[in-house]
């Protein structure tokens, strides 16, 4: 059976080469209908009233030649899948890696990556994260501005591809998160509008017409995309995009809805899956148990820790890491989870967040020092490995990975890559990639930037920049601090108390002047030397040095030296 939600058309007819269009039957509430059935791989479209030009199925899993063009049929049970021994991977315990397929190999493709599958497991990660994969116009951009939610891009790999490396992650015992966009529909190739009322006349958010969560129809439209990813295609968990954008005004948010449903399909395929909002709003509310008036989410993004970390390692004041400016912040995220948490915000002008209730586990929150957006939204993309030296980057590694949250890297952080992330579109439309690339460079422009180091997101030659060069692991600092990143994910697996997602056993505390930050996680000591002169720190006798990032730190009868810009985990002599 076909199917099509067009409360907007008089009339529907179905297109297909080759054969004469076929009227759809209306049915209730918008919907029209065919008892037609179609072949696998077959291209098909839908003529909305007297139109002359076939759409793409808003439901389509297949654009074999772009997002303006017709729809191919898959069936997606047709893939033999060899993953039926997968129990799946909680959150908990895990280490997240961020990465976008078109950037992540020099081939750009699901098949490429399954490849290097081999660098994640060894590296110790446990999820692997794809920024959005659907379908946009153009042949490479982040994958925000996608406009057909179901299908894969093709240039990916489409579909098939990516049931092949969801098959391969599994097999190698990676979980897979989607990025997913709920919130907005990209500006070229959005034909859903034709259709319905799937966004809301003269509301916007930063990206575009907010999306219509007042119609049943597109909630729907919503919950069925999530449970697709989740369940035909075998996705272990979905990261939800600016999830604050989302403007419902039900007695059930969307984010509810979509939490219940995923419940009820992990309780049938008998494996966990895990949802995870990036928001900006700092209310754990998104993380509470629905018995406690919560959405029941599975974690939440803080940025609040990257801003203290980036801001500790970097000196950078500007804009919103203004309030992160002294290394209380750093203490209070990292024992608290917000910074913001009712104080005020001198980037918003506004008291802003909610205090996080302690009994909600920390790792419900996801932290890191580097990501997609705090690299690729600077104005040259650079990443902290082009201006911190080798001892902050290693300092850098030790706060990601030994985070009290659920740490996550993104793609090449772990060896320091030396090749920029930069914002990269391929719109086709002259006036949209001219409209774009004048805007990106206009915004860096009003911050005092030259306009000629603001690269031209329209140049190929910026996406090529961006991809990882993966020759670079074998030499010099970035195959040390390959070794670095593995000895601690090694060393957080293996120690309970690094995993222990108790905000109860959390204490920290900070010297501005001396600039030392040290972490208590249970009988782990994090200790982290910011400054440019020898600190000691004051030890138990009998405290074990797990690792040192600088072979110079010397054990002392009741004290730790700690060299210039290093730092070193010790285990307590009461936690053997």
């Amino acid at each position: 059976m076909i199917r099509v939600w067009a409360p907007r058309a008089e009339r529907v007819r179905l297109r297909r080469h080759g054969r004469p269009d076929a009227a759809l039957v209306a049915v209730a509430d918008g919907w029209w209908r065919s008892d037609l059935t179609l072949a696998d791989g077959e291209e098909y479209g839908f003529v909305l009233d007297d139109a002359d030009v076939a759409r793409p199925d808003p439901r389509s899993r297949r654009q074999p030649r772009g997002v303006h063009d017709l729809s191919a049929h898959v069936d997606l049970s047709a893939f033999v899948w060899s993953d039926d021994v997968w129990t799946g991977r909680r959150l908990a315990g895990g280490v997240i890696y961020e990465l976008h397929v078109g950037t992540f190999t020099p081939e750009g493709t699901l098949d490429a990556a399954v490849e290097r599958l081999g660098h994640l497991v060894t590296l110790g990660i446990t999820h692997v994260e794809l920024l959005p994969v659907n379908s946009f116009n153009g042949e490479w951009n982040w994958g925000y501005d996608g406009v057909l939610w179901y299908a894969v891009h093709e240039a990916y790999g489409g579909p098939a591809a990516y049931q092949r490396f969801v098959d391969a992650c599994h097999r190698a015992g990676l979980a897979v998160i989607q990025d997913v966009v709920y919130n907005h529909l990209g500006p070229s190739g959005n034909y859903l509008p034709e259709f319905g009322p799937y966004l809301r006349t003269g509301t916007r958010n930063t990206w575009g017409d907010s999306v219509d969560l007042d119609q049943p129809a597109v909630r729907s439209y919503i919950i069925e995309n999530a449970l697709m990813w989740l369940r035909d295609f075998h996705v272990d968990g979905l990261r939800l995009d600016a999830v604050h954008a989302l403007k419902d005004e039900s007695v059930v948010h969307v984010l509810q809805e979509l939490a219940e449903a995923a419940e009820a399909l992990s309780a049938h395929v008998r494996r966990p899956l895990s949802l995870i909002a990036e928001s900006d709003l700092n209310d754990a509310t998104l993380i509470s148990a629905r018995e406690a008036d919560g959405y029941g989410l599975s974690a939440q993004w803080s940025d609040d820790y990257h801003h203290a970390v980036h801001v500790a390692l970097t000196g950078e004041t500007s804009g919103y890491y203004a309030d992160f400016a002294p290394l209380s912040a750093l203490v209070k995220v990292a024992t608290r989870g917000f910074f913001h948490d009712g104080t005020w915000s001198s980037f918003r002008g506004a008291a802003h967040g909610r205090p996080i209730d302690p009994r909600i586990p920390s790792s419900r929150l996801i932290t890191f020092s580097q990501d997609h957006d705090q690299i690729g939204n600077r104005a040259t993309g650079d990443r902290l490995s082009q201006s911190l030296d080798e001892g902050s980057l290693a300092i850098a590694a030790v706060l990601t990975v030994l985070t009290p949250f659920t740490p996550m890297l993104f793609m090449g952080e772990e060896w320091a890559a030396g090749t920029p992330w930069q914002f990269f579109t391929s719109h086709p439309e002259p006036e949209l990639g001219r409209a774009t690339a004048e805007g990106r460079i206009a915004e860096f422009a009003r911050m005092g930037w030259d306009e000629s180091l603001v690269p031209d997101p329209q140049d190929p030659e910026t996406f090529r920049r961006s991809k990882l060069r993966w020759d670079e692991t074998r030499e010099g600092i970035h195959a040390r601090m390959l070794d670095l990143y593995r000895e601690l994910i090694a060393l957080r697996h293996a120690v309970p108390d690094l995993s222990d997602p108790a905000f109860a056993g959390l204490a920290a505390s900070a010297d501005e002047n001396e600039r030392w930050f040290r972490l208590t996680r249970g009988g782990v000591e994090i200790l982290v030397n910011f400054s440019t002169g020898v600190r000691h720190f004051d030890v138990p006798g009998g405290a074990t040095v797990l690792l040192a990032t600088d072979p110079a730190a010397v054990r002392e009868p009741d004290s730790l030296r700690l060299p210039p810009r290093s730092a070193a985990v010790l285990r307590h002599p009461s936690a053997t």
